[in-house]
């Protein structure tokens, strides 16, 4: 058989891979073992006692942190940048006994750090590049970032935790193929494997992954990674690195670096955002770790040397229905039909898919498009039983991040991107750290402020303590933690499971702060939104966590805003109110974080393509089902006005006595409402129609109260014509 000579051609170029792998191995693991334990013997094991002691006291507020960066003391080292790198850097400046500052443009986490795949891991694909082509560099940051991944699950237990992730094989030459690149992860692992990868038939993969397609399916490799919740993880490092006594503060601006007499960099003139408030922070050194956004604040410091380093790269990727995938596994699609990789995972009781990567211009709203939507879409459905009608209505959020690419300026190539992160002093002393992966910020960070103190001429009490150094939440933390609150707060048990896993140890603090809910059960506990463990009681938490803007809060505290976009614009209202109690906002700033928010979620969410794919979906409905649509407009629109107003709907649902509240009447109509001018049109009446039998649009509340009063169903909504399995149900619905 042919694939028997594919087997055997893929088994001795999988032989030879893992052969040079062993040797590569083998010839650097002593060495990297020597070098763990040398740098563990150099941190002082009493002074990582001290600092992984749990702190009882609150965190200073955002006034006095901006209050210590502006009261004109020199710091050691000023951090640019509040993502998984500036966090990083400000943690193990901090520990190491450095006077140490970070401003922040917009929010902790707001770019890239918050926009990622959600994994922690070694990468698959960079061991297979780095074994086929004998790359020794490639071969170091797995390395690394395995180390850095065992780190990370230690020291964040509460926000990640080990997820299987099944690699599916529909050819048998690639069982031995797969399996030996898969062992080689887990050997290159070492003692920090987090499970050891193993095969299973066919009828175990579909055990395991039920909605997985079948047909030629030979077997899956199972083998293990990281998870994290990304935004809370790069928040639990900022906020370590103020209980440590660093000044972070988010929302600052940097309008210009500041620059002795002979031109070298000693400061920035920074602005406050919220408050318009300007000053100028003196310090030792100057660190740029503002991901895509590196060069801007490279011409700053060296405007006549300094050439673009930063090529961003847009990874876009979706949120589907957790019924997309099991709650505990993943799926890695290794071969999508343009040579991307395309991970499938289980994330937040929902299911994300992505990435996609394409080059893209540097903004600070990056926004998901419908074609990079449209092509993850096909890649699922690829792997996906033909019962699954994977739609485009089913995406409920999609977002863009732009990975920070770079070109190494150390180097004459300048063609090539650098596969690891990348450190450069300029001429004016700004120490620049850019490239790398969310996995490895630790140890980009420790080799960033190494190179500040030999650059800088700097004083640490220590050296570098981070490995091991427990992030917030994470010091009396355990699994079973959320039982505590079950039966001493009387929570349901979703809700003290999401607190537990997002604020660990400080989920108490959260559950006194929640009100009784006059109920028999729960007792406490207030969700913001039915669907979501999302508690009215964590918006007053996240102002204390230096939440100063309503996205702030729905993006980044809590993620609503990555889940559901629909369930994000429904919270906003009570989220606004929340936070106008705690931070004193006035009517005007109710409404402008209101119309803020509602944009974010609008152009940077996906909610926008969503919309487009709606308005540029085909008309597909049959006559029958046109004139059907046409009538229950027109049972509408009684004035023939030739469109519908809110007011036209709660006409009608008082005549079939439909008692709907006022604010889900606007709703009704926004959703339907493609041009937002406040009205519906028969054209956009026919593309909802369109939309729902397509799966644009997998269901609508105003069709569903139409279907509820006249009986018959407009349209075929469950199953679309592709589906001949579905049809013979059509006859069973009630008319």
């Amino acid at each position: 058989m042919s694939w028997v000579r594919y087997t055997k051609t893929g088994v001795a170029v999988v032989a030879t891979s893992a052969a040079a792998a062993l040797a590569l191995d083998m010839t650097n693991e002593r060495r990297f073992q020597r070098q763990v334990k040398d740098h563990f013997r150099t941190v002082h094991a009493d002074r990582l006692a001290e600092l992984n002691k749990r702190a009882p006291s609150a965190l200073p507020t955002r006034k006095d942190i901006l209050a210590s960066l502006s009261k004109g003391e020199e710091f050691d080292v000023l951090i640019i940048g509040g993502g998984a790198t500036g966090a990083g850097v400000a943690l193990d400046a901090t520990t190491r006994g450095l006077k140490t500052a970070l401003v922040e443009l917009d929010d902790f986490s707001s770019g890239t750090s918050s926009r990622s795949t959600k994994l922690i891991h070694g990468g698959v694909r960079y061991l297979q590049a780095a074994i086929m082509k004998l790359d020794l560099e490639q071969y170091r940051m797995v390395k690394e970032a395995l180390f850095e991944r065992a780190n990370l699950l230690e020291i964040a237990p509460h926000l990640s935790a080990p997820l299987p992730i099944m690699l599916p094989v529909y050819k048998y030459w690639q069982i031995p193929y797969y399996w030996s690149g898969i062992k080689a992860y887990d050997i290159v692992s070492g003692k920090r494997v987090l499970k050891n990868s193993f095969f299973i038939s066919k009828a175990q993969a579909l055990e395991r992954f039920p909605m997985l397609r079948n047909e030629s399916l030979k077997g899956a490799l199972i083998y293990y990674d990281g998870q994290h919740n990304d935004a809370r993880m790069n928040l639990a490092i900022i906020l370590s690195a103020i209980r440590h006594g660093a000044a972070c503060a988010n929302h600052v601006r940097v309008d210009k670096l500041l620059k002795d007499a002979d031109g070298k960099v000693i400061g920035a003139h920074v602005r406050d955002q919220i408050s318009g408030a300007e000053w100028d922070i003196k310090a030792k050194a100057v660190i740029n770790a503002t991901g895509p956004f590196t060069d801007s604040i490279r011409l700053m410091g060296d405007p006549d040397s300094a050439k673009p380093i930063c090529a961003p790269s847009s990874g876009v990727h979706i949120t589907l229905p957790g019924y997309y995938s099991p709650s505990n596994t993943g799926l890695l699609d290794p071969n999508t039909s343009d040579g991307r990789v395309i991970f499938f995972l289980p994330w937040e009781r929902m299911t994300i898919a992505g990435t996609t990567d394409s080059p893209s211009d540097v903004t600070l709203s990056p926004q998901p498009t419908d074609h990079d939507i449209e092509f993850i879409l096909q890649e699922i459905r690829g792997y996906l039983s033909k019962d699954v009608s994977v739609r485009r209505g089913d995406v409920m959020s999609a977002w863009s991040g732009l990975r920070p690419l770079v070109r190494d300026p150390n180097k004459n190539d300048t063609k090539s991107l650098a596969r690891n992160h990348i450190i450069e002093v300029g001429k004016s002393g700004l120490i620049t750290i850019a490239g790398g992966k969310w996995t490895t910020y630790r140890h980009m960070a420790e080799e960033t402020v190494d190179k500040t103190v030999e650059m800088h001429n700097l004083t640490p009490e220590s050296k570098c303590v981070t490995p091991g150094l427990l992030l917030e939440g994470a010091h009396d933390w355990n699994p079973l933690q959320y039982i505590h609150l079950v039966q001493d707060y009387g929570m349901e048990v979703d809700v003290a499971q999401h607190l537990s896993q997002t604020y660990g140890d400080r989920a108490f603090v959260v559950a006194r702060m929640c009100k009784m809910t006059g109920k028999r059960w729960p007792i406490v506990g207030k969700r913001l939104h039915p669907e979501f463990p999302y508690l009215d009681a964590e918006v007053r938490y996240a102002v204390r966590e230096y939440a100063c803007t309503a996205v702030d809060v729905i993006a980044r505290r809590m993620r609503l805003a990555f889940l559901n976009t629909y369930a994000a614009h429904e919270v906003l209202p009570d989220v606004v109110s929340i936070m106008a109690e705690e931070l004193g906002w006035s009517s005007a700033e109710q409404r402008a974080q209101l119309e803020k928010a509602r944009q974010f979620i609008d152009l940077e969410m996906g909610q926008n393509a969503k919309q487009t794919a709606v308005s540029n979906a085909p008309l597909n409905l049959t006559r029958a089902e046109m004139q059907l649509a046409k009538e229950r407009f027109t049972k509408l629109d009684k004035d023939n006005k030739g469109h519908i107003t809110v007011n036209d709907l709660r006409r009608h649902f008082r005549e079939h006595n439909q008692k709907i509240d006022e604010r889900v009447l606007h709703e009704l109509l926004n959703e339907v409402d493609l041009n937002k001018n406040g009205e519906i049109e028969i054209a956009e009446f026919f593309q909802l129609y369109s939309g729902l039998k397509g799966g644009q649009v997998t269901s609508n509340r105003l069709v569903g109260y139409l279907d509820e009063i006249h009986g018959t169903p407009s349209v075929n909504r469950a199953c679309g014509d592709e589906k001949p399995s579905c049809k013979k149900y059509l006859d069973e619905r009630p008319v």
